[in-house]
């Protein structure tokens, strides 16, 4: 190995340490959000500890999030759902996000090895990226897999190696396994490669030099989809783990029809693609997100230029990544252009602007949406920024100014840093579940948090202790089956009439109900919200209440 790529191994390893520090501490600080309690509960109690799951095509993702959390769940010594914690599971999307940043090491021969070094310190200081690495959901496994993919095809024909072409099979069955949005990239992975490939046509005519390719040999290609195929059916077929005497053993695929729904779901996702009331938001919506935010929202035109004009920009919480948008925009220019770094090879440089751009156009078309989904195309949006910095450098030193060049770049390196960190550090930790974030999204709300506290201090009053029973009548319940999880009586559906629970919590739409047949028995403690604007209305036995309020030294209830 030669010293500059000794060195450029050592700077993305060092990106990488530097991306876990800023990842991996307080897991568990942040509340759960609903989204969060849901995959949790799916991998920890229906996988961990009853040893089953089944794919749901009605609302749900694929179960690759909850395969690949087993291991992490079983190293931690919990041996039930109730006995885990925030940290065992947010701890997977951590590790996916460190990945990112070691998968641009064997991309640094076709991107150029600067580019690359500031592609993974974008990367590992995005606060976005940050962010939803610490974040239980599929995205940043989605955005890993994708981007393995692009990698193992490029390296499969610049190498003709079938290994290559194998491992982008299993990363396709893995995005399928992952999340039904796959079929997007897959789509701007195909137009990207079409656009690319006419650019040259276009551009370089037909006698332009042949790019470092290989014959692509039918065989492996079609080694490559059965292994796709092998990872869709197994995950979607729900392998079982059944315990044992203590210890965890496979078993039988007890969802054969499952790879089946995993393509009906598609039916169900098509038609909420279309709107679906409070995630329904306009076409600039994740790129306003990404140049400013300020108090957790685009601000709008009219509104950023009153702002401007009254000289109050920095006024209130502002947000922005408008720095990795704008060299983006370079980086996309230069990559269409006909000298290309010496390091780096204009065909994947093309791809990659192609690709950001077909997937910035997609989710941007689509009326649904979520703060989450702008990792999908962010990573594209990384990746052509390095492609700008060293393009903008290569320009100032074109023009006759080495020394102001090195000091611009090193001026602009150290801005990034200390930008990006800054803001990164805010999102994810003084301001994680703050809604003047932008990435705060339909939270988790202090208030189900103190109600949680409630029904804990209200056991402790209880001569049954945890062991009381608990129902929730309500259709809009989450993230509560996560911090309800260590009550072993809790009871979810219908009222029950008469009722019989020491601790009811109601929607507000039972209140009619409630009125008939809790007055004199229960004591309300009002509505508390669990997510904005959804509400619910907790009632407690009075013997419980006044043996509560008893044990606190205040007055019990008449």
């Amino acid at each position: 190995m030669n010293r500059a790529r000794f060195v450029f191994g050592a700077c993305i390893l060092a990106v990488a340490v530097g991306a876990a520090a800023l990842r991996l501490p307080r897991l568990a600080e942040r509340p759960m959000h609903g989204d969060e309690a849901n995959q949790a509960y799916k991998a920890g109690l229906k996988l961990f500890e009853e040893g089953v799951y089944l794919y749901d095509t009605g609302d749900h993702h694929g179960p690759s999030l909850y395969y690949l959390t087993q291991p992490i769940l079983a190293l931690s010594g919990a041996r039930t759902f109730a006995e885990t914690t925030e940290s065992e599971y947010r701890l997977l999307p951590v590790l996916f996000g460190i990945g990112l940043v070691l998968l641009l090491w064997p991309l640094g021969a076709g991107l150029g090895r600067a580019a690359t070094v500031v592609a993974a310190v974008l990367t590992a200081l995005s606060p976005a990226m940050v962010f939803y690495s610490r974040y239980y959901i599929q995205e940043t496994l989605l955005v890993f897999f994708t981007l393995a993919t692009i990698l193992a095809v490029w390296r499969y024909t610049r190498t003709g190696r079938p290994a290559w072409l194998l491992l982008a099979g299993g990363c396709v069955g893995l995005l399928h396994a992952t999340k039904e949005t796959w079929v997007l990239h897959a789509a701007a992975m195909a137009g990207a490669s079409s656009l690319a490939w006419l650019w040259r046509r276009w551009r370089e005519g037909p006698a332009a030099p042949a790019s470092p390719r290989v014959h692509v040999k039918v065989g492996h290609v079609a080694a490559a989809a059965l292994l796709a195929i092998a990872v869709v059916f197994v995950l979607y077929s729900s392998p079982t783990f059944h315990a044992s005497a203590g210890e965890r053993s496979s078993a039988c695929l007890a969802n054969p029809r499952g790879p089946i729904d995993s393509v009906l779901a598609y039916y169900s996702y098509f038609f909420r693609a279309g709107g679906a009331g409070m995630h329904d938001h306009p076409w600039y919506w994740y790129v306003g997100m990404l140049v400013w935010s300020r108090d957790g929202q685009w601000p709008g035109w009219a509104r950023v230029w009153d702002l401007v004009s009254h000289g109050r920009v920095l006024a209130g919480l502002n947000w922005s990544e408008g720095l990795i948008v704008g060299l983006a925009a370079i980086g996309f220019v230069a990559s269409l252009r006909r000298k290309t770094p010496p390091d780096a090879e204009a065909p994947l440089l093309r791809f990659f602007a192609f690709y950001t751009l077909l997937l910035v156009a997609i989710y941007s078309a689509i009326p649904y949406k979520t703060p989450w989904c702008v990792l999908t195309f962010l990573d594209g949006m990384i990746v052509l920024a390095g492609v700008g910095v060293v393009a903008f450098a290569r320009g100032l030193m074109a023009s006759g100014m080495p020394s102001k060049a090195n000091a611009f770049i090193f001026t602009l390196i150290v801005f990034l840093v200390v930008q990006l960190g800054f803001q990164a550090y805010r999102t994810s930790y003084t301001y994680a579940a703050d809604r003047r974030n932008p990435y705060v999204y339909a939270h988790t709300s202090t208030d189900c948090i103190n109600m949680v506290k409630r029904v804990e201090a209200l056991a402790a009053a209880s001569p049954k202790g945890r062991g009381l029973l608990v129902r929730v009548v309500t259709d809009d319940y989450w993230p509560l089956p996560w911090y309800l999880r260590t009550f072993p009586n809790v009871g979810w559906g219908d009222a029950p009439d008469p009722p019989d629970a020491d601790i009811l919590i109601l929607a507000p739409e039972t209140q009619d109900w409630a009125d008939a047949h809790l007055h004199g028995k229960y004591v309300k403690l009002g509505a508390e919200g669990l997510r904005p604007e959804v509400f619910v209305c907790m009632y407690v036995e009075e013997s419980l209440w006044n043996a509560f309020v008893k044990e606190k030294g205040g007055r019990a209830a008449p």
